[in-house]
């Protein structure tokens, strides 16, 4: 469901799930948290790219494995995990000592958001869009809102999480969320020249700066992911939450509870 190759100092992982949209099983997430584990412990590595098949970067979690874990006798622990092995994910991504690039290809929805919002470099082709419509599912983002809050601020974060509606590359890009917006055309050539412009600087110069960004942070995002585990697990155990899956998988709209 992934690939993940090397060349030059410049890694790369692929989402390779494109019939699904890309969207993230439990399986999934442990492979590219393997992944990345691997990237990173190489000497050699410089910086590590993004990228995915198909039309859509990441639809979020997939919707048919959460409702699987709402039929389960032992689901809460289930949601514990689940939430467990993304924020482990993310915090990897986030804290690796090269820089990142997200190349964003298509669409990026809920839980998808987390790799573009863990990512130093965000390039989007015109086409995409980027959403958090959890609520519309009767769920929350929880892990992503402390990367989210991060990158954008406060008072942007909470259209995007509370709103559900879908956000421009350029209206993203003039939020600080993307840093560039290309044609579709021309994405791979606008991430070979930020990868050259990249690998002209100190590998120990750009690790040294990536963990000085991170601690001149006014907010301690790790701790705050970490936190967020509970939140996530939680709501995905509501009566809403199983709606809202419900709802979404049979193509209705869904009755919440007053």
């Amino acid at each position: 469901m992934i690939t993940s190759t090397t060349e030059n100092g410049i890694g790369r992982i692929t989402l390779n799930r494109p019939d699904k949209r890309n969207a993230l099983t439990h399986e999934l997430i442990e492979q590219l948290q393997e992944a990345v584990q691997e990237q990173g412990s190489d000497p050699q590595l410089r910086l590590l790219i993004f990228q995915a098949t198909g039309k859509v970067f990441c639809a979020g979690m997939d919707l048919g494995e959460m409702q699987q874990r709402a039929c389960s006798p032992h689901a809460e622990q289930e949601w514990m995990e689940d939430s467990k092995v993304y924020c482990n994910l993310l915090t990897k991504i986030f804290t690796l000592p090269v820089p990142t690039v997200a190349a964003i290809q298509g669409p990026v929805l809920a839980g998808g958001m987390g790799f573009v919002l863990a990512c130093d470099f965000m390039v989007s082709v015109e086409s995409a869009f980027f959403a958090l419509p959890e609520p519309l599912r009767g769920i929350t983002a929880a892990i992503v809102t402390p990367l989210l809050i991060h990158r954008v601020g406060a008072g942007t974060a909470s259209h995007w999480l509370l709103s559900g509606e879908q956000v421009s590359p350029q209206r993203a890009m003039q939020v600080g969320l993307v840093h560039d917006v290309v044609p579709d055309e021309l994405l791979e050539r606008r991430i070979d020249m930020l990868a050259k412009s990249i690998l002209t600087g100190s590998p120990r110069a750009l690790a040294i700066t990536k963990q000085h960004v991170l601690d001149c942070s006014p907010s301690p995002v790790v701790s705050q992911l970490r936190d967020s585990v509970q939140v996530s697990a939680v709501a995905r155990g509501t009566d809403d939450a199983r709606e809202g899956l419900a709802a979404f998988l049979e193509k209705r709209k869904p009755h919440w509870q007053r």
